[in-house]
């Protein structure tokens, strides 16, 4: 009779399950597994086997698009400004080095205790003579990475992967006005793709980098052009790695991503950055107005921001070789360009690259 009552509560109430809970562990779980599937392809590729395209569903897209990939980014993100310790500096470091393959010795600064953070680390600076730029050829690397595709745009369609496409118009957005181009536009008629090829005899031709978590996080000006008009599509975060790539179709589209579009000598010229999972954060030198990973944002949407103003009449001019901007993990970026037909491509699909080295010329 001394004894003091129990009270529990209902097993439904301790037990309750949330939406949001069931999203995030199956989302969870089925990134797991795909990132295993994609780790059995890599292995048969090794071994000089092809594997057939097999693409998601649309509810395979929808399971992994619930996955909170811009929340976790963001969180990586703020992880990535955290001092580490001194003492903790190299451990942690040298795991991320022999992890991803890290060439150390072609950092500006080799010591890993000058990186306070992982953030620095990832934005490391390499050495002047580390990269040198290709002066013969009229198009080189804008960073360092992997050839995913490379080739002619054809029928308003652009491969991401070799048999997995994306469209043109979704990837760039509508087209841009002429007052903020430089050159004369194709009658508004035309097909989206021919509307960018401003000089008869010249074909639009794209590329396609992807950087790996090891890779130099920097990238550059692959030619000599203007910008003259960025477009920021906010989205999802997905991972862009090449077993994704050929997953998803469509996969640069759904992504956040920053286009600068402009010209060079042969015309139309466009660099995207496509962001991906922990890489919310793109960052453009001389863009401060830009802000990636937005807590907010209103799915389908983008905004628009010239660099041609009335104390700028030529927009931002831009040398081959020269800063441009950085990522804070790996990711991919995607150059869409008129050339005359005769521009042809100095790669193989799925080979290495480094910045600096030639892409192309005439």
């Amino acid at each position: 009779t001394d004894r003091k009552k129990l009270h529990t509560a209902p097993v439904g109430q301790v037990f309750r399950l949330r939406p949001f809970h069931v999203l995030i562990a199956t989302g969870g779980g089925y990134a797991g597994y795909r990132k295993y599937e994609d780790y059995k392809l890599e292995q048969l590729e090794k071994r000089g086997i092809e594997v057939p395209v097999k693409l998601a569903s649309e509810w395979e897209v929808a399971l992994y698009k619930s996955v909170p990939t811009r929340l976790l980014s963001r969180a990586w993100g703020r992880l990535n400004q955290v001092e580490l310790p001194t003492w903790l500096r190299k451990p942690v470091y040298s795991l991320y080095i022999w992890t991803f393959g890290v060439n150390m010795k072609e950092a500006a600064v080799e010591d890993l205790h000058h990186y306070r953070n992982l953030s620095e680390f990832f934005r490391r600076k390499l050495k002047p003579q580390a990269r040198p730029v290709c002066c013969v050829h009229s198009v080189i690397s804008p960073s360092d990475g992997k050839i995913l595709n490379f080739g002619q745009v054809k029928n308003c369609e652009v491969e991401q992967v070799k048999g997995v496409t994306y469209s043109l118009e979704s990837f760039l957005g509508p087209r841009i006005s002429t007052e903020e181009m430089h050159f004369s536009q194709a009658p508004p008629g035309n097909s989206f793709q021919q509307q960018l090829v401003t000089k008869e005899g010249n074909e639009l031709y794209h590329c396609v980098i992807y950087l790996a978590p090891g890779d130099y996080h920097c990238f550059h000006s692959p030619t000599d052009w203007t910008v003259s008009h960025r477009r920021h599509f906010p989205g999802s975060l997905m991972s862009v790695n090449p077993g994704v790539a050929r997953w998803i179709k469509e996969l640069f589209c759904h992504n956040e991503r920053v286009v600068l579009t402009g010209d060079w000598k042969h015309g139309f010229f466009s660099l995207t950055a496509v962001g991906a999972t922990n890489v919310g954060s793109i960052r453009i030198y001389f863009d401060q107005d830009l802000h990636t990973n937005s807590p907010s944002y209103s799915k389908g949407s983008y905004n628009d921001f010239s660099f041609i103003s009335n104390n700028n009449k030529e927009g931002i001019p831009m040398r081959k070789g020269e800063h441009l901007g950085e990522f804070n993990l790996g990711s991919t970026i995607v150059l869409i360009f008129e050339a005359p037909k005769d521009f042809k491509f100095n790669l193989k699909a799925g080979q290495k690259i480094r910045f600096g080295e030639a892409l192309g010329s005439l």
